[in-house]
């Protein structure tokens, strides 16, 4: 039996079978980067997951968004059951970076509010990977950021097993070295609680306890425990603990860190002091040593991240170890398989993020608020992330520039599985003159309709501030609706995509996050304002994807609101127009009646109460 086992109760259809069997053959030649141009609603998941079973290595998939990353991780989930299916983004719900206004003399203090749900799902990802080989990865671009050392990660990692030699004072100083927090109450994630010689440990990677218990300084007994009724449930003869935190280090390293960091502050000082910039040179003074002196008291600082190049032994400069580092290598190459999910939205992502982070921290370091080695914490450059993935395969509806200039193959998927055809397009007016009627009065009226059939629509707007005034004039008419933008946090997006193909409410109205792969078999009607707002939002691109989440509905069908047709809107008609006289064609040669495609309603994460 392979390394990654499918279920599915539907075999490759349409055009699944040439795509495996093209891409899979890439592969076998060593093809770096391929292309699956699937249309909407074509099976790319689907084709993907075959590959896998085909490839046996463990994969990452790269998606746009914390969204889109959901609903894929619950489509693997499903696919492999069987095998180790993990979920990671950012894990902040609110996020301000640390920054310094110079022209105000406004210095802003990182502020973050961590998600201890998705931080758990990040802990059981690495973790994963640290100890199996049939683990797939579903991550958004934040995996490209600064994470820590593996080595030091899986290095800090406690082994215990029955029979083992183990002090009782020994085990409690490895846990507070490795970071675990002692508790005399309830035990939380990351947190150990001792009660004469039992030990109950809680990783900040999994819902439940483990129960150690010592006898004549040996370990006698490991057990795993609910959380609430405290009941045994499973005996294990072995565990491996993996630290709370990703940067974690030894002593050894922190003591050569802060020599270092000592180094590199007495120079920083001499340029300021030699440029009279005294009020820099005390500021930078000030929070440095305070941060060694953290450093050597517990092992760990309030911006630990920053001195990463120093606590790694890293040269200045030198890539930092990302989620990418956690993969495995062999004989010198990436031994994993990458997907890039909509790719042509994720890779300029991955490719602008650098620049970004460092702008923000060359000030930070110019007037004094951090060491010129803060700039090592950051994101990959795009040459790095290209060097560290493994062999990848681009997923997308619409190309972009850099899939087309390095694909060494594409392989397309036009004809759907289920029949259905790409909807057919109606371009409206914005402002019907003769009527006094609005695009707002048009959807309105299509809305009344579709509401009564049960059906489904979305409505894309400009800007989050639209988005948000509209749903609240349709709910003041009487409608049910919701709004979906950027600013929702993670878990309540999906959420809101859970309630809607509930029927919750019938409108869901957004932006940016209703393009790329959304799944919403439910949605009959999908309706673009302003569409002749020639721009990224209204690019040939953005109508291609925003049109496809009607795709999946064999009543489906797309209006553009639009007082003339731009080029990017005659372009997206025309390839649309293309693919249904294929559609259609092939539906006829073979008899095929379209269908609507039938998804399971489910959560797309797996949350845990923090009990």
């Amino acid at each position: 039996m392979g390394l990654f086992k499918l279920q599915s109760d539907f075999k490759p259809a349409g055009d699944q079978a040439q795509a495996i069997s093209k891409l899979f053959q890439g592969l076998e030649q060593g093809y770096d980067y391929q292309t699956l141009l699937g249309v909407t609603g074509s099976g790319k998941t689907f084709t993907v997951a075959n590959l896998i079973t085909k490839i046996e290595q463990p994969t990452l998939v790269i998606a746009p968004n914390k969204a889109l990353a959901a609903q894929l991780y619950r489509e693997y989930k499903n696919f492999f059951p069987e095998n180790d299916v993990h979920y990671f983004v950012s894990y902040y719900d609110y996020y301000q970076p640390e920054a310094y206004l110079p022209i105000t003399d406004t210095y802003i203090e990182k502020e973050a509010m961590i998600n201890q749900e998705i931080d758990r799902l990040r802990h059981a990802a690495t973790s994963a990977l640290l100890s199996r080989r049939d683990v797939i990865i579903v991550a958004s671009v934040s995996c490209i950021y600064n994470l820590g050392v593996p080595n030091s990660y899986i290095g800090s990692a406690l082994h215990l097993e029955i029979g083992q030699t183990m002090v009782r004072a020994d085990l409690i100083s490895q846990l507070v070295k490795i970071q675990f927090e002692r508790t005399s109450g309830p035990v939380g994630r990351g947190q150990f609680r001792v009660r004469g010689d039992v030990f109950e440990i809680r990783p900040k990677s999994e819902n439940i306890i483990y129960r150690l218990e010592l006898f004549a300084q040996k370990i006698s007994d490991i057990n795993v425990i609910d959380n609430v009724t405290k009941n045994i449930l499973e005996h294990l003869n072995e565990i491996v603990i993996f630290p709370p935190k990703h940067f974690v280090s030894t002593k050894p390293q922190i003591e050569t860190a802060i020599k270092s960091i000592q180094e590199e502050l007495k120079e920083r000082l001499e340029y300021f002091n030699d440029n009279k910039l005294y009020l820099e040179a005390e500021r930078l003074e000030r929070r440095t040593r305070y941060d060694m002196e953290m450093l050597r008291t517990i092992g760990y600082c309030h911006g630990i991240e920053n001195y990463s190049r120093h606590l790694a032994g890293k040269l200045s400069g030198e890539a930092p170890d990302s989620l990418l580092a956690y993969f495995p290598w062999k004989d010198g190459r990436p031994d994993f398989l990458t997907i890039i999910d909509e790719s042509h939205i994720s890779i300029p992502q991955i490719g602008g993020m650098y620049a970004g982070d460092r702008s923000r921290k060359e000030t930070l370091i110019k007037y004094g608020w951090r060491l010129p080695s803060a700039l090592d914490n950051r994101p990959l450059r795009f040459p790095e992330f290209k060097q560290r993935i493994g062999r990848v395969i681009f997923t997308t509806a619409t190309l972009g520039i850099f899939e087309k200039e390095n694909s060494k193959q594409i392989a397309e998927q036009i004809i759907r599985p289920t029949g259905l055809i790409d909807p057919e397009i109606e371009v409206r007016p914005v402002f019907d003159k003769a009527r006094n009627y609005s695009q707002i009065n048009d959807i309105m009226a299509e809305i009344e309709v579709l509401a009564k059939k049960g059906e489904r629509v979305i409505v894309n707007t400009l800007t989050k501030k639209q988005a948000e005034d509209l749903d609240s004039f349709l709910r003041g008419k009487g409608f049910k609706s919701n709004y979906l933008h950027s600013d929702i946090k993670t878990f309540e997006r999906t959420e809101i995509l859970k309630n809607f193909r509930l029927g919750q409410f019938d409108v869901l109205i957004g932006v940016n996050l209703l393009r790329e792969g959304l799944d919403l078999p439910e949605v009959t009607l999908v309706a673009i304002l302003d569409a002749d707002r020639e721009g990224f939002l209204r690019s040939e691109t953005s109508l291609m994807q925003t049109m496809g989440r009607a795709a999946r509905n064999v009543s489906g069908k797309i209006i553009l609101y639009a007082d003339q047709e731009t080029n990017s809107m005659k372009k997206a008609i025309a390839e649309v127009n293309r693919r249904r006289i294929r559609q259609v064609a092939y539906n006829q040669k073979h008899h095929i009646t379209p269908k609507t495609i039938i998804k399971k309603i489910e959560d797309l994460l797996e949350l845990a109460e923090d009990k």
